[in-house]
């Protein structure tokens, strides 16, 4: 018969099933700063085998200095768990940002020895920005109607006027007039830039392959832009449908590539990689929606040019923030709005020689298809901005 004792502790084999089953990782630091024991997560995370992690010590894997090593000292002083969060574990094997939050306690059971858990913020964080992005983007949908209609229509007479007067000026006065005409075409051109983001219909979508809309817009990029830049595919050929609209996708990544191209214009080895694959496990609970959305399908444009300035990277997807010197900051802008529309979210990954755009969609289904109808016809009978103002 065994004893109480026994029974009260969990088998070996458990307590590696129950760790092995947290999506987070958790490794066990030794009296002497060694990893002793680490997870399947673990591994992921510092893309490193178990067998290799417990021959390292931990100052080998984070950053020098990094404040998870005086955590572990503050832990073993004090005998007591401490939690610290947004600690940037990035190093340039890994990454060069890699934020998370810290989850430091004493094995009461082994002197010692500390348990630590990560909690990785980028998904959590990604989620948090792209509904401001969404957030922002809609901002400018009033606007740009207000636009269309208080400022075309003006813009309209200036420009008659100066042409009027351009047939009796002098040749010094018509290089003023001609100056009106192509300042007020010019904002023409980029309210009707905007006018795009008014446009509230419903998106039909359906099933599309992934794989077809990236092989048509690297084609495109290819005859045209891209000519001189390298392409790699890395796609999962078993990856599902994307509930989406094709044309609509097709912008999107013709989009991103294109600003991929420009970023490689002074890069001698150029090269831009589309990669396909799928991520179980993202989900977002969205506003207005009960359940929560599963994003598992993971696109990315990847270039390895000079990288997004730190400055301009967190609001990267807002209106006017551009990185060119001749740009409007509307295209990333309309790419954000655009998979916000299809549920989806979109982050930048950017550090030099490695910059990812990562969008995450929501795969086609039956019940995505029904909710998808649903949702348009709830708003059938409800005219937008664009329809409105048409009027």
């Amino acid at each position: 018969m065994s004893s109480a004792a026994e029974h009260r502790r969990p088998l070996p084999s458990d307590s590696d099933a129950i760790l092995d089953a947290l999506p987070n990782p958790v490794l066990l630091i030794g009296p002497d700063g060694k990893i002793v024991g680490a997870n399947i997560a673990t591994e992921a995370f510092f893309d490193i085998s178990t067998q290799f992690l417990k021959r390292q010590s931990l100052k080998e894997l984070v950053p020098f200095g990094s404040p998870l090593l005086a955590l572990i000292d503050q832990v073993r002083s004090s005998n007591a768990p401490v939690n610290e969060y947004k600690v940037d574990l990035g190093t340039p094997r890994m990454g060069g940002d890699r934020q998370v939050d810290l989850h430091v306690a004493p094995l009461t059971e082994r002197p010692g020895h500390i348990v630590v858990m990560l909690q990785e913020r980028s998904i959590a964080d990604k989620m948090d920005r792209q509904l401001t992005h969404r957030s922002a983007a809609r901002s400018v949908i009033a606007l740009a109607a207000m636009l269309a209609h208080e400022i075309k229509n003006p813009l309209s007479g200036i420009r008659g006027a100066a042409q009027l007067l351009e047939q009796q000026a002098s040749s010094e006065d018509r290089m003023l007039t001609r100056l009106i005409c192509d300042e007020a075409d010019r904002i023409v051109t980029l309210v009707d830039r905007m006018e795009v983001f008014g446009d509230e219909r419903p998106v039909v979508r359906g099933p599309v392959n992934i794989h077809s809309v990236l092989d048509h817009v690297k084609r495109l990029a290819q005859s045209g832009f891209a000519r001189n830049i390298r392409f790699i595919e890395d796609y999962d050929p078993s990856l599902p449908p994307v509930l989406a609209n094709q044309d609509q996708l097709i912008q999107v990544f013709l989009n991103l590539v294109k600003n991929a191209a420009e970023a490689l214009i002074d890069v001698p080895d150029a090269e831009i990689q589309l990669t396909t694959a799928f991520r179980p496990g993202v989900r977002l609970s969205v506003p207005g929606q009960k359940s929560r959305v599963s994003l598992p399908l993971e696109f990315c444009v990847k270039d390895n040019g000079p990288g997004v300035p730190d400055d301009l990277l967190p609001n990267l997807f807002d209106p006017f923030v551009t990185t060119k010197q001749t740009g409007s900051g509307l295209g990333l802008a309309l790419v954000a709005k655009i998979v916000g529309d299809h549920g989806g979210i979109i982050e930048c990954e950017s550090q030099p020689r490695k910059t990812t755009f990562r969008v995450l969609m929501p795969m086609y289904s039956t019940s995505a298809k029904h909710a998808d109808q649903s949702s348009r016809a709830d708003s059938a009978g409800k005219p937008s901005s664009a329809s409105q103002g048409a009027k």
